[in-house]
C-alpha cells in the first residue's frame, strides 16, 4: 500500500481528508444508528478523536466506491501495562464501518486488512479492540484470556479481543489494558452535535440486546 493510496478496480482506500470529515461522520452515524443503542454517538467519538493527541492520522482510512466515500476506520494509541509497570504502546481502532447497503460485501475486510499492512509497516505490533467475535475473529483476532490481556480487577471481557501484528509480541506475562482518554466522551456533548445532523428515528432493536450480552460478558478461566 502506498502512503497515500491502494487502488483496486473502482475501490480506493485513501487517507481522510479534512474535506472529508462531515461525509465521514455521515457515513458512521448512518452505520452505527440504532445498532448498539437507540441512536449513536460513534460520529462525535471520532469527531472529537481527531485532534486528540493519541489520535494515529496515518491510519485514518476511508475507502472509495466509485468515488463516493463508504466506509472508515480510525485508529488511537493506547497501552498495555505489566504487573511489574513496564509499558507497551499498542493501537486500538475504531469507530470502524461500512455504510448499510454496503456491508457483507467484503469491503469492511479490505479497509480492516489494509489498516493492518501500513500498521505494520510503521512499526506496529498489537491491536486490541471492543467488538462483537463473530465480526472479527476471521481478521485473526482472539480472545484477549489467550494472550493473558485484562482489564484491572483480572477481568477479561467477552467483548476485548487481541491481535498480534508481529506474532509472538505478547509473551504470556499478565497485561492490563488502558483505554485512550480520546474515546471519552460527554453524552450531553455527543447529543448536541447529533442535532447538527439530518433527524433519524430512533428505535429499540434486537441487535442492540446482543451489544449487552457481549458488553457485559467475560470469560472466565476453566
Amino acid at each position: 500500500m502506498s502512503s497515500t493510496a491502494e487502488r483496486a478496480g473502482n475501490i480506493c482506500i485513501r487517507n481522510e481528508a479534512e474535506a472529508d470529515h462531515r461525509t465521514v461522520e455521515n457515513v458512521i452515524r448512518r452505520a452505527f444508528w440504532n445498532l448498539y443503542v437507540p441512536g449513536c454517538a460513534e460520529h462525535y467519538v471520532a469527531h472529537v478523536m481527531r485532534p486528540h493527541g493519541d489520535f494515529v492520522p496515518e491510519l485514518d482510512l476511508v475507502l472509495e466506491r466509485d468515488g463516493q466515500i463508504i466506509g472508515s476506520i480510525m485508529y488511537t494509541k493506547t497501552r498495555l501495562v505489566d504487573e511489574a509497570g513496564e509499558e507497551k504502546q499498542i493501537l486500538t481502532f475504531g469507530p470502524v464501518c461500512i455504510l448499510p447497503e454496503y456491508q457483507r460485501m467484503g469491503y469492511g475486510k479490505m479497509l480492516m486488512e489494509a489498516s493492518f499492512e501500513r500498521a505494520r509497516t510503521m512499526g506496529d505490533e498489537v491491536i486490541v479492540i471492543f467488538g462483537d467475535p463473530a465480526n472479527y475473529v476471521g481478521r485473526g483476532f482472539k480472545s484477549c484470556r489467550r494472550f493473558n490481556v485484562c482489564l484491572e480487577g483480572d477481568v477479561f471481557p467477552s467483548a476485548m479481543l487481541v491481535k498480534e501484528l508481529v506474532p509472538g509480541t505478547l509473551d504470556g506475562r499478565r497485561w492490563f489494558y488502558h483505554q485512550s482518554p480520546a474515546m471519552e466522551i460527554d453524552e450531553k456533548d455527543a447529543e448536541r452535535f447529533d442535532e447538527t445532523f439530518e433527524p433519524m428515528e430512533r428505535k429499540v432493536l434486537p441487535c442492540q440486546e446482543t451489544f449487552y450480552i457481549h458488553s457485559h460478558s467475560v470469560v472466565q478461566e476453566i
